[in-house]
């Protein structure tokens, strides 16, 4: 479907608002345009690069720190943290995540993601995962985003926090997962 410059700029204007971490070569599919048109209407509308969208996203809104483990211990790349509230990652699937053979990422990269993400959020220098429920929608493969959010619910009876994981490549859900986290410091 054929759209015109002004309607192309306006949805890709919304298309970044609502998936900021998507890279052009993805635009290009989604709008059937070539990768240079979408970069000339990236420029015309002032929306940065993939790169410094991230680091604007990363400066301007984590101002917390990860107590329960060490920032490089975290797998992906925190992008945004409120503590005991949510946290989002970023991990670019590359050829040290896949198989050699048919180059789908192997699984414990994306639960690490996920896990790690989890542990991060909690509000603890004590938090450990109890117990884990996970789903994998869809195969990851190299060269992939995963961009992982993670949303802290509630306790359990017995008094563990609860932490929804869901993990997209673009728009699609590719892991989701449930949590239940040991924190030491009890409110």
């Amino acid at each position: 479907m054929k759209r015109s410059k002004a309607e192309r700029q306006r949805l890709l204007n919304d298309t970044m608002e609502e998936t900021p971490f998507i890279n052009d070569e993805q635009l290009a599919t989604m709008f059937s345009v070539s990768i240079q048109t979408i970069r000339l209407d990236r420029m015309e509308l002032s929306i940065p690069e993939l790169r410094e969208r991230i680091k604007s996203v990363a400066n301007n809104h984590w101002d917390e720190t990860v107590r329960a483990l060490p920032m490089e211990e975290v797998i992906g790349e925190v992008i945004d943290l409120e503590l005991d509230k949510r946290a989002i990652s970023i991990l670019n699937i590359r050829s040290e995540h896949v198989f050699s053979r048919n180059k789908i990422a192997r699984g414990h990269h994306l639960f690490a993601q996920a896990n790690s993400l989890a542990v991060a959020v909690i509000n603890d220098e004590l938090a450990l995962t109890a117990k884990s429920e996970l789903k994998f929608t869809r195969q990851v493969k190299e060269g992939e985003r995963v961009v992982a959010k993670a949303t802290v619910e509630g306790k359990t009876d017995k008094g563990l926090r609860i932490v929804q994981v869901n993990s997209f490549v673009g728009q699609e859900i590719v892991l989701t997962g449930n949590f239940h986290m040991y924190q030491s410091n009890e409110e």
